[in-house]
């Protein structure tokens, strides 16, 4: 039934009082509505929550960084110096070793053979001798009562003296035999690990067949390679006085594997190179680590860092804080009004996990570090929570490991 048959059914006077009521309600309606709309502009969204730390203040400590290897202080391709058949190895593939150790033998029965001849030739040589020495003596004593020219006399002295040369090639013979038999153990000629057997038993070897290798690790190098600039400000640093030169004088380096964080190891530079790589334009240095734990193995990707320089009163703040506008690099600071206000900032090096600010930000700047995408505006009202710069990127037991 529509509102007009309903008119139509009603009398005049109940028609006018059911048409009075349903206005009062429409008004009542829009009343509730606008109070409504009223109530809640007038509470509006919360203002959001932002984390803020006060800038650090710090003399900090300037680190080059550079990526290298590790490379093993010494390397031996361990060859035999003498030819025959592998006999037997000694040793496990991949064992630590010492100096000395017999790795592999050499069938030896050829030496020994051959060392018992030089033997034999030696004792020979000896006994010709003792026989020429007694025949030029009884030569001598007849030529004093001249029962012997002088001839056979001189003959006599010169078998003697060959006799005796004769005893010296002889000795040398045997010694040579005697170094042959030695050789035929191959043994350790540093302490260090070995790699696999590159023969086995049974296979011919000679002086040119490489046997295994063998690297010292209980010290390791780091060979990096530095840019030209950097190497001409290091150079430029040191003609000033400002620092030693890096080719007088032993150098801090710090050095992280790739797993690590930050850079937990200690070493110092030991050499740079006399030339730079034309093509490259980088120079080569190498630092010197000590690896008695058996931490580092050759091969390794390193993370260098290397002493620059310092800088005293440096302004750090967390890198999460650093926001982008094209080319520009700018933060947001809390005022004692909270709000959130933009300043355009000027960037250096990162030090232990924070970014020095060079220019943009004053010691007493509460510097936003988290919740930054919450603000839609410079001036923009924020609820602020104050926590630690540093703590702000990293966790206190990360941040002890990196120093």
């Amino acid at each position: 039934m529509n509102v007009q048959k309903m008119f139509e059914k009603l009398g005049g006077r109940q028609a006018i009082m059911v048409t009075a009521l349903m206005a009062g309600l429409v008004v009542l309606s829009g009343c509730e509505s606008q109070a409504d709309t009223q109530d809640g502009a007038d509470q509006g969204p919360p203002p959001p929550e932002v984390s803020v730390a006060q800038v650090l203040v710090e003399d900090v400590e300037l680190w080059d960084a550079f990526t290298g290897r590790i490379e093993a202080v010494e390397t031996v391709d361990l060859r035999p110096r003498v030819s025959g058949y592998i006999d037997s190895i000694h040793y496990t593939e991949g064992q630590d070793v010492e100096k000395g150790d017999v790795l592999f033998t050499i069938d030896p029965r050829p030496y020994r053979a051959e060392l018992a001849r030089a033997e034999a030739a030696l004792q020979r040589a000896r006994a010709g001798a003792e026989l020429a020495r007694s025949e030029a003596a009884r030569a001598e004593a007849l030529a004093q009562s001249r029962s012997i020219s002088r001839e056979e006399l001189d003959q006599r002295r010169a078998a003697a003296a060959t006799a005796e040369a004769d005893i010296l090639a002889a000795q040398a013979s045997a010694d040579t035999a005697r170094l042959n038999m030695a050789f035929t153990e191959v043994r350790a000629p540093i302490a260090g690990r070995t790699g696999r057997a590159l023969v086995t038993p049974g296979n011919l070897v000679s002086e040119a067949t490489p046997l295994t290798r063998i690297v010292a690790l209980d010290r390791v190098h780091v060979h990096f390679h530095s840019d030209e600039q950097a190497y001409l400000r290091y150079e430029a640093m040191s003609r000033n006085g400002e620092r030693e030169n890096l080719r007088g004088a032993s150098f801090p380096v710090r050095v992280g594997l790739a797993n690590d964080v930050g850079y937990p190891y200690l070493g110092e530079v030991d050499f740079v190179d006399n030339r730079l790589d034309a093509e490259a334009g980088t120079i080569l240095a190498r630092a010197v680590l000590d690896n008695s734990e058996g931490r580092f193995a050759p091969g390794m990707y390193a993370r260098v860092q290397l002493l620059a320089g310092s800088a005293d009163d440096s302004l750090l703040i967390d890198d999460k804080a650093v926001l982008t506008d094209q080319d520009r690099k700018y933060v947001y600071v809390v005022d004692a009004e909270g709000r959130a206000m933009r300043r355009d900032v000027q960037l250096g090096r990162m030090i232990d996990g924070l970014r020095v600010v060079t220019e943009g930000l004053e010691p007493t700047d509460q510097v936003v570090v988290s919740g930054a995408q919450r603000i839609f505006f410079p001036g923009m009202q924020v609820a602020a929570q104050s926590v630690d710069m540093r703590g702000a990127d990293v966790t206190a037991g990360e941040y002890a490991a990196m120093r």
